[in-house]
């Protein structure tokens, strides 16, 4: 009887702690790229543009994408499944503003089923612009029981730098080929 006393404790104890936890999430990361807000604006727009620095698509290159809707801008659709790591999922770009602002609905559909909001912000800053590229949700139950575990700035915010130092490349990258183009 006081085993099972004391497993009710440990369990009550548990409920209590996960559910002090914060129903909200918000994961950002930052970056700035030598280019203008337009050229940066442009990667993030076109979801086919995403194949060329997406974090995701590197941890899983066999990984089934698809469009729909507008090849651009708002109403455009990226679909993905691909392993336990990248999971399955849609985004759905639902405003656009050029060079200022990108928001998006992000649909996951496994491992685990939630929604979330990415936004990106473009702010020019001389002939550079700094990009943030956050993501924002709410946490239920199990997620906030899972997030006792894990990081999600750790486990997203990691992947969001790696996206932004490749896009940089990208972005800078083109810049300095059409530059040297003109000059040749």
């Amino acid at each position: 009887m006081k085993i099972l006393i004391g497993l009710a404790v440990i369990v009550i104890g548990v409920v209590a702690i996960v559910a002090t936890r914060p129903s909200e999430f918000r994961v950002a990361r930052t970056a700035t790229i030598a280019a203008p807000a337009p050229a940066v604006f442009a990667q993030v727009n076109d979801f086919h543009n995403w194949e060329a620095w997406n974090p995701w698509a590197k941890i899983d290159p066999a990984m089934k994408q698809a469009y729909e809707g507008a090849s651009a801008g708002t109403g455009a659709v990226y679909t993905w499944a691909g392993n336990n790591e990248v999971g399955e999922g849609r985004m759905t770009l639902t405003e656009s503003r050029p060079s200022d602002l990108i928001r998006i609905r992000l649909e996951f559909l496994k491992p685990f089923h939630g929604t979330s909001l990415a936004e990106f912000t473009f702010k020019p800053e001389g002939d550079h612009t700094i990009v943030t590229w956050s993501m924002a949700g709410q946490n239920n139950f199990m997620a906030k029981a899972v997030h006792l575990f894990m990081d999600m700035d750790k486990m997203i915010g990691g992947n969001f730098e790696k996206g932004l130092a490749q896009m940089k490349a990208v972005v800078e990258g083109a810049r300095t080929r059409s530059s040297g183009r003109s000059e040749g």
